[in-house]
Order: structure tokens, then C-alpha cells, then sequence
């Protein structure tokens, strides 16, 4: 097992280990949003006091946070897109490695640790007003950091799961907290011309209703083992929003947003076209599948509808994220 693919999974960090683990107005959504370390702009200064929704008892403020510790990269990655950098952020080598460089962070910023086990002392020496962090069924850790700082936290899989309404909820949330409503609604702005600019990309070239399925693959135990995303998921969700058709599509609702299965189920959806995401040290749909039967007997193989995408496209991301995963689909199918 690839040791990267243990993280991959936003609630897992509190909860278990799992297994592996064009230009256009939408540009806007990372590259030109200012980075600072604190939240000092005048949308911040000018706010009083603010009280934020979270799956826990609501938080009040005096004033928008602007010293804040984010322990899941999602979270990182949405304080980014609204000019923000964290003080705190769990595990900085791995974001750098599986997030998009859309949302770099800054060298400046303090690793507080594993997102599962962050270094308590670490993150009270930072002096945060704001920590973000994941809901987790026992609520220990949460008690813990709140005794450090006010903590919000967000259980991202309840109900139906990661939805695309889910992540943009929790964004508008995360952008009351530091003051930058105005930002987060440019930003979702922004995104939605992006999309409106690839669909018509997409029509052009003759790709309007492409059918799809779309997994993130690693090797476990030896053997390939694929993420097979479903409808419920931000990714699906924000590939339905250029005109996409996911073609997988599950018996029974997956909370995660994704099947877990092997090479066999590919021929569930072997007429349609696969999209996947794999690490570059661990491209189980390179040479390990050189004599693989099942593989090569799979119509999407034999006729060459087979399109990797790059290995830093975050499945559980924020609006930076779906922007940079529908720049990287429409350029792999659009040729």
C-alpha cells in the first residue's frame, strides 16, 4: 500500500485508516486571490461580531478570525481560495503533494501535525483565534481544542455525503468565519463562468454529454483497488455542472461518495469512458496491467477511451478543486 493514499479520505483523518490513501474568467478562483497569512482585509476589520453555523453548537466571535488553524486540507484549501493562509495546517508535506498548486501553501505556515493526531501544543503555541476541524463520533479531540481556541468543526458525510451543495455550504461557512463573504461569492461566481466557458469548450469539440466513470486507484495488498465515484460526490457533482454523464452508478448509496472495488467491476462500465487519478509511484494502469485479461479485454481499454488525469486532483475539495479537476478533464478528452 502506497503510504499517501492512507489521507485521501477527508473524514478518515479523525475516524479510521483506510486503505491507500485554458484561460477563462474562472481563473480567478485561485490565482489571483491574495494570500496573506492573517485575515486583515477591510471586509474583515469592518465586521463586528459573527456567530458561525457548524455541525456542533454555534460559535460566536467578536470579530472574523483571523489567525486560524485548519487540520483537514479541504479546509486549507477553501481558506486559500478566500485569500487566507492558515497559521496551522495538518501535514503540510502531503498537501503539497496531492493538492493543486492553485492552492499553494505558504512556506510560512506551521505543521501542527497528522490531521488524526495534531500536536495540541503545537497548535495553542500559534495562538489561534479560529481552529477548523472534522467532526469525529467521539467528541474528545474537539473538547481538547477548544479549550485552545473557539472550534468549528464539520461532519462532511452525513446524510447523503460530500455533495457539490455540501461543499459549497460548507465554503460560505468557512468564508463567514474569516470575514470574506463578498470573496466567497466571487469566487463561486467566477466558478460557475468557468463552467459555462468549458461547456461550450466541450460542445465545440464535439464532447456535449460525454458519459464517464471516474476512480482514484491504488494498489493495496498487492492488487489494484478502485474508488469508483457516484453521483453523490463533489467530483461528480461538479462534472455534471460542464455536461457530464457519470456512468457509475452504485445499488445502494455510498455516504463517501465512492465504491470501493477491483478490476472486475470495470465491466460494469466498460462501454463508457474512465477518467482516473493514480500517484506517479503507483500507475497501476501502466505496465501492471500489461497482461492483465480482464484490463485489456475491457472495451474502454481495446478502444482507447482510457484518460488519465493529473495525480494532484483533490476528490474531496473545495470550488478551487472542481475548478482545477473540469480544466483537467476537458483538456485529457478534448484533443
Amino acid at each position: 500500500m502506497k503510504k499517501g493514499w492512507k489521507h485521501m479520505l477527508l473524514l478518515s483523518a479523525f475516524t479510521m485508516t483506510l486503505a491507500g490513501c485554458g484561460s477563462s474568467a474562472g481563473s480567478s478562483t485561485a490565482a489571483t486571490v491574495p494570500s496573506t497569512q492573517a485575515n486583515t482585509g477591510s471586509e474583515a476589520q469592518a465586521a463586528g461580531p459573527i456567530t458561525i453555523k457548524h455541525d456542533g453548537e454555534d460559535v460566536t466571535l467578536d470579530k472574523p478570525a483571523e489567525r486560524v488553524v485548519s487540520l483537514e486540507w479541504t479546509y486549507t484549501e477553501n481558506l486559500i481560495a478566500l485569500g487566507v493562509q492558515p497559521v496551522g495546517n495538518a501535514d503540510n508535506v502531503q498537501y503539497k503533494q496531492y493538492i493543486t498548486s492553485e492552492a499553494a501553501l505558504d512556506d510560512g505556515v506551521t505543521d501542527v501535525g497528522m490531521r488524526g493526531e495534531p500536536n495540541l501544543e503545537t497548535i495553542a503555541s500559534l495562538k489561534p483565534d479560529l481552529i477548523i476541524a472534522n467532526a469525529t463520533e467521539d467528541n474528545k479531540l474537539y473538547k481538547q481544542l477548544q479549550n485552545i481556541a473557539p472550534t468549528i468543526q464539520f461532519d462532511l458525510y452525513s446524510g447523503d455525503g460530500y455533495s457539490y451543495e455540501r461543499m459549497e455550504e460548507t465554503f460560505n461557512r468557512i468564508a463567514g468565519a474569516v470575514g470574506r463573504e463578498d470573496q466567497a461569492k466571487k469566487v463561486l461566481s467566477d466558478l460557475d463562468q468557468h463552467y459555462a466557458d468549458a461547456k461550450q469548450k466541450l460542445e465545440a469539440a464535439g464532447k456535449s454529454d460525454f458519459h464517464y466513470a471516474l476512480t482514484q486507484a491504488f494498489t493495496s495488498q498487492n492488487a489494484a483497488t478502485l474508488r469508483m465515484f457516484s453521483d453523490n460526490s463533489v467530483v461528480a457533482g461538479t462534472l455534471a455542472k460542464v455536461g457530464l454523464i457519470n456512468d457509475w452508478q452504485p445499488e445502494k448509496m455510498e455516504s463517501y461518495g465512492f465504491s470501493t472495488v477491483g478490476i472486475e467491476a470495470l465491466k460494469e462500465v466498460q462501454d463508457t469512458n474512465f477518467l482516473y487519478i493514480t500517484q506517479p509511484d503507483d500507475e497501476i494502469f501502466g505496465t501492471a496491467m500489461a497482461d492483465n485479461t480482464v484490463w485489456n479485454g475491457l472495451n474502454f481499454v481495446k478502444e482507447k477511451r482510457v484518460y488519465p488525469l493529473d495525480s494532484t486532483l483533490w476528490t474531496f475539495g473545495g470550488p478551487v478543486s472542481s475548478k482545477v479537476l473540469v480544466d483537467g478533464v476537458v483538456g485529457a478528452i478534448v484533443k
